[in-house]
């Protein structure tokens, strides 16, 4: 194969609420640690053992920021598909360190809010502001009733004798 593919998808949940900063044109950037984990019974034992991991979460696009720091919370359920960057910086002492995250910025990142929450669902894809699929009158806890009506009339007209 002669492509190459970076692409992280996790599902798990925010450890804290998302740091937001700004660039010095300002710009945010999003910051969050997301906590995932696996359950499984010991043979030896039969206890039930959990392994977590913490993966960093940097987010670039500006939208995206919007969206974490206007709807993600502490402990909120989310899925996010971005792209992995270690970066390298200098601690205190000045010994080099190292730091892998998942960078979320431009087209490729993508971040669903998965907890439902008095029925609203959200999602947001790095295509900007006009692309989250966010459903107003189900987050309102609501269906209008054109809609309603719709998926009726839908309904009707998919019971005709179909020859198959």
């Amino acid at each position: 194969m002669s492509g190459s593919l970076n692409r992280a998808t996790l599902i798990g949940h925010l450890g804290a609420d998302p740091e937001i900063r700004r660039t010095q044109d300002g710009r945010p950037i999003a910051s969050m640690r997301l906590a995932t984990s696996e359950t499984w019974r010991d043979k030896n034992s039969g206890e039930r053992r959990e392994k977590t991991e913490w993966h960093s979460i940097v987010i670039f696009n500006e939208a995206l920021c919007k969206v974490a720091e206007q709807y993600l919370k502490k402990g909120a359920k989310v899925f996010i598909e971005g792209q992995l960057a270690t970066r390298k910086w200098q601690d205190q002492q000045g010994q080099d360190r190292y730091s892998t995250e998942i960078v979320l910025q431009g087209f490729n990142g993508q971040l669903v809010m998965l907890d439902r929450a008095n029925g609203s669902g959200y999602q947001a894809g790095g295509n900007g502001a006009s692309d989250y699929g966010y459903d107003t009158d189900r987050a309102a806890g609501s269906t209008s009733r054109s809609s309603a009506s719709s998926s009726q009339s839908l309904s009707r007209d998919m019971n005709d004798d179909i020859p198959f």
